[in-house]
Parts: structure tokens; sequence; C-alpha cells
């Protein structure tokens, strides 16, 4: 997940248009260019604000120094050992306790009126919240004719949201789709992760990924209620997928905006029936040896890829993104 992580925020640069190479001694203790920022004055804060972070991320300086920091004021017309005074002590410790009585609990986070949005991925709905145009979407076609896996499990809500999508993002790349359903509480056994992450999570974190979910459904323009009967049983309907991938969006959408429990065989085959699918043929098949096989072979896929989570998407063998959005 680390490893993924670090991709991203490359790739979050290169869509920026932003250089990113990693401070050689990072993490980089930042307390005493915090309290600069705090006890600052309104007016300079901004500009304030990126000097410090391209002092950090672009230049690779030194932020614990003093004396950098005491540069940067001076450059910026601020009292050189203002971040020393008790005044930002305690500004600091007031502004962090104001984050954590919002909600926040991690950064960067960003505020529109009562609405939270966390992380640099998530200003599309920054700008939207502010009145902001839509952002394009795709250019085209890619050249050729390259294959997008689609790693899934049908107990994600996050799988749901991309499975939504994933055919039309193929259709306008011209490539050839891949569906891999795999057992994601394999894969989470496997690689030391909670077998229900949202569940473990910090209450205010889990409290904003809800919210987060239904934002990126609106944003899609698709349905999602959060079932009932979460965490789903997805073995079965995962089996039924392997022998009728057509049933992916009805079983995801009887799981995620129906809140009908797929993992009850007898629900299952009648959503299966009602979309016009011989559901008590395909129920029989999920007892197949070769079936049953399968599923487990590509859980072992899934882990030999490196994937942390799903969705998980992979190009031609080669490139891997993680999530949704």
């Amino acid at each position: 997940r680390a490893r993924l992580n670090a991709l991203d925020l490359l790739r979050r640069a290169e869509l920026l248009g932003v250089d990113l190479i990693w401070h050689p001694r990072h993490p980089v203790r930042s307390v005493d260019a915090m309290r600069l920022l705090v006890a600052a004055p309104p007016a300079v804060l901004p500009d304030l604000s990126v000097a410090l972070f391209r002092a950090y991320w672009e230049r690779h300086e030194d932020v614990s120094d003093h004396g950098v920091l005491r540069r940067i004021a001076h450059e910026h017309g601020v009292d050189p050992d203002l971040f020393t005074t008790p005044t930002a002590r305690q500004a600091l410790f007031d502004a962090t306790a104001a984050a954590a009585a919002q909600g926040v609990f991690a950064l960067p986070t960003w505020g529109v009126g009562d609405e939270r949005f966390w992380g640099v991925d998530r200003i599309p709905f920054v700008e939207q919240a502010l009145g902001l145009e839509r952002a394009p979407g795709p250019a085209g076609p890619a050249p050729g004719r390259p294959r997008l896996t689609f790693f899934h499990d049908l107990s994600s809500p996050f799988s749901y949201l991309a499975s939504t999508q994933i055919q039309r993002v193929a259709d306008e790349a011209g490539a050839e789709l891949e569906q891999v359903p795999i057992l994601l509480g394999a894969v989470f056994k496997e690689i030391g992760t909670p077998n229900v992450p949202l569940l473990a999570m910090h209450e205010a974190k889990r409290a904003h990924m809800g919210r987060d979910m239904m934002r990126w459904a609106e944003w899609w323009g698709v349905p999602l209620r959060f079932p009932s009967t979460f965490p789903l049983r997805t073995v079965a309907p995962l089996r039924v997928l392997l022998q009728e991938p057509s049933a992916m969006p009805v079983l995801y959408r009887a799981a995620w905006a129906e809140d009908r429990d797929i993992g009850d065989p007898q629900v299952l085959v009648r959503v299966l029936d009602e979309h016009g699918f011989d559901g008590r043929a395909l129920l029989e098949g999920t007892t197949d040896p070769a079936i049953k096989a399968r599923l487990r072979a590509n859980t072992e896929r899934a882990v030999a890829a490196g994937l942390c989570g799903v969705p998980t998407f992979v190009i031609d063998d080669e490139v891997l993104f993680w999530g949704q959005d």
C-alpha cells in the first residue's frame, strides 16, 4: 500500500504539472514552521505558506533549522522570531484542537462552508462545492488496444462505484476489459490488513469515507444505498460471476443500490431470475470444483500482482492503479 500511495503521489504531481522529488530526510520536523504560519498576519499567509512548501518539497531545505525559517520570515516581512513566542505555540495548539473538533483526521483537508474534503485527489469536489465548472473528461482512445484488468469484489462499495464506470472507460479507451472477481478478505489476510477496514477506522475517518462515497455516487450519477447486511457474504455471487460475467452490474446494483442480501442463496437466485438469468443453475454451478479453483486462482493472482485493496486496475499487466477515484 505504501508503494502504491507513493506511485499515486508521483502521478498526481505529473497531472498537476508539479515537480515532486522526495526530501532525502523526510519527514523533517515542521512544528516551528507551522507555528510561524499560525502566528503570521493573514495578509501574508498564502505567500508564506507557498514559500515554506517550496523550501521543503522543491529545494529540500531543512525547515526545522531556525536560520532557514528566519530567512523566509524576513523575506515576507514577518518578525523572524515570531515562531519562538508563547503566542505562536498556543496558536498552533488551538488550531489543531479546532481542526480535530471539526472532524479533521488527516491532511490536506479542505473546507467549503460546512463541508470537509480530505486529500489532494478531492480537488474536483472542492471545485464543485465552490461552483466551478467540472473538469473535462478523457481526451480520447489510447493508441493500440490495451487490456484493462479490473480486480474487484462485490463486498466493496468502491468496487461498486467502479463497476458503474469501468465499461465506459474501457470503451472510450478502446481497451479490452477483463473482469477478475477475487476474495478480498483472503487478500487482506495475506497482507495483514483488517478484514473490514472501514469498521477498523477512526470514527472521524469512517464518517468522512461515508460522505465521500455518497459524493462519488452523485458525481457518477448512480444510486448508492449502504446495505443493511454489511459486511456482505460474496463467495457464491463471485462464483456466479465466474460463470456469467454479464451479471456483474445486476449483482452490484442489487447489493449497493437496492439493499438486497446477495449472500442469501434464495435472494441471489431471485435477483438473477429477475434479470433473465437461470439463477438456480448458476447457484448450482457455484459448487463446481473448477469454479472454486478459479476464484482461488484469481485471488492468488491479485496477491502476486501487489494488490492492497479493490477496485484495482491493471493496464497490460504493467501499470497498476488502486481505487475507483
